[in-house]
């Protein structure tokens, strides 16, 4: 199959749409240290079913809070900012990342649920290495794997070649994409987070989440995106043929000062998640 052109495929992708003007909105509110609660709850309620998606998940367990949440001017309020804004970025792409993926063997919701997972053990990996900003962590955790929604197609066509190379010749899956597509998912993923106006360190952490070792931006961000999303594969959450022969880099753990046993913290503390985990 002849190689495509990266910026040909993300320019071409029309069923990716940009995040909705409600969301932009709320992003631009979180950034601006005079809005306020109910500055934010008045723009979400001009998209009931994001609202309702925010609220769902603000009372799931992951958040831990022990009063019920009915606002969204009670969630800004108890969660702050920073929170909210990782929580709607999170509710306005689930349906993106819901969707069957056949050129990566996910079926029906497989994706969003991987990328839940890897938004969590994020989180959760950050807090054990006092890296400060959970929230970075748990969305770059969550759009890590974005790419795959616009390779999906391609990755159809080009399935079994893939496959087979990385069965027979054990190799990485994201060297099998860049041998045969010439570029891979986090590649592709990089692109979209630009266009939507994501940081460079988002942006870096979603193009290296394979190789944490070439970032510069934020190699810690990096690192924590890079083990989340091999901690999640380990598990054996959304994994597809993705996660075939996934090293889980030394470099990156001793970055961020873990080990072995911290690992085993973070998988237990996750699992315990995921079991009273509420879907968005």
């Amino acid at each position: 199959m002849a190689r495509l052109s990266l910026e040909s495929i993300v320019e071409a992708v029309n069923d990716l749409p940009a995040f909705p003007t409600v969301v932009t909105r709320v992003i631009q509110l979180t950034d601006d240290p005079d809005s306020t609660a109910q500055d934010i709850n008045n723009v979400l309620n001009q998209d009931q079913a994001i609202t309702a998606r925010v609220l769902r998940l603000a009372n799931s367990a992951f958040y831990g809070y022990t009063r019920r949440i009915n606002t969204v001017t009670d969630a800004v309020v108890f969660m702050g900012f920073k929170t909210i804004r990782s929580i709607v970025i999170a509710a306005s792409v689930s349906d993106i990342l819901n969707k069957e993926m056949a050129g990566y063997a996910l079926e029906h919701g497989e994706l969003w649920r991987h990328s839940q997972c890897c938004a969590m053990a994020a989180r959760l990996i950050a807090r054990k290495a006092k890296f400060p900003a959970l929230d970075l962590a748990y969305t770059a955790g969550l759009l890590h794997d974005i790419g795959k929604v616009i390779l999906n197609n391609t990755m159809k066509e080009s399935y079994i070649d893939v496959v087979e190379r990385a069965t027979q010749g054990e190799i990485p899956f994201n060297e099998v994409e860049t041998e045969i597509l010439g570029f891979t998912h986090a590649d592709v993923g990089s692109q979209v987070a630009a266009k939507w106006n994501l940081t460079d360190q988002m942006v870096e952490a979603i193009a290296f989440h394979h190789d944490p070792d070439k970032a510069t931006i934020n190699p810690k961000l990096t690192a924590i995106i890079h083990l989340a999303d091999a901690i999640c594969v380990a598990m054996g959450i959304g994994i597809g043929v993705d996660g075939m022969l996934y090293p889980m880099s030394a470099n990156a753990m001793e970055l961020l000062g873990m080990d072995e046993n911290t690992i085993e913290s973070v998988i237990n503390d996750l699992s315990d998640l995921l079991v009273d985990q509420t879907t968005i």
